[in-house]
């Protein structure tokens, strides 16, 4: 027992007190992820939430703006305008993932090894679950490829990888592709790797696997598919090593 006049013995850590920004946001994107606030509800006028919370409006607006920021509320602008709840879709994922590639500098090695055991798996659920819009995209997609110049040619590319992860019906699967297909786009932006035979051999693999698909053949698909993404990878790589390609901002 310590005497009136001595020294506790008890001593206190150096706590962190959470900002009141993060406190209020934290607040609302548990009630709009616990399906509390549904997608499209208006929250309170700004002003109103500053009379609520009893915090600045700098708070207030600060604690909005990551939430936007995370793509969990829209800001409209306007005397209709306001901030409404929105449900976190694909490119959330999408956004979080491009941030690591881009933040780390990953090497094109890694995303070619992601794109091997994803993309297979995707092309087998697309010919699962595919409806006949999912088809659509996918032969437009391809229509495009041997249409246009690099640029055209590396956006449809994208494009019919993205269909096929969509066609997935796969939320999470289809954020992941959106992510490295960015990577891939801006890794592969040289005429130096895109050349006529190139366009040629990816649109014949495109059709290939996207018959799979029309013909909901989920085994040919994958295999199609791996076969598709291993080649892609090879020839991609090799254009790595002379270049000493890490995917940053695309310059």
């Amino acid at each position: 027992m310590v005497s009136g006049g001595g020294r506790s013995a008890i001593r206190l850590s150096p706590m962190e007190v959470p900002k009141a920004s993060d406190v209020l946001a934290n607040e609302l994107r548990e009630r709009i992820l616990s399906g509390e606030y549904p997608e499209g509800t208006p929250l309170p006028p700004e002003r109103e939430l500053v009379t609520q919370t009893h915090m600045s409006r700098t708070t207030v607006r600060e604690a909005l703006r990551i939430l936007e920021v995370q793509g969990l509320i829209r800001i409209k602008a306007g005397r209709a305008g306001g901030a409404f709840v929105q449900q976190p879709g694909e490119e959330s994922v999408a956004d979080s993932l491009e941030l690591l590639i881009r933040g780390r500098r990953i090497r094109l090695t890694s995303i070619h090894e992601t794109r091997e055991a994803v993309e297979p798996f995707c092309a087998r659920l697309a010919a699962l679950h595919r409806s006949e819009s999912d088809l659509r995209r996918l032969d437009e997609a391809n229509e495009a490829i041997g249409e246009g110049g690099l640029e055209e040619f590396l956006q449809a590319n994208v494009d019919w990888h993205v269909a096929v992860a969509t066609a997935s019906h796969n939320e999470i699967l289809t954020g992941v592709m959106i992510a490295l297909s960015r990577a891939i786009y801006t890794a592969t932006n040289t005429e130096g790797f895109v050349t006529d035979e190139v366009r040629s051999i990816a649109q014949r693999a495109h059709r290939s696997v996207t018959r799979a698909i029309r013909e909901r053949d989920a085994e040919a698909a994958q295999r199609r598919m791996a076969r598709h993404i291993h080649h892609h990878a090879k020839a991609a790589l090799e254009v790595e090593n002379r270049t000493d390609i890490t995917v940053t901002d695309g310059s």
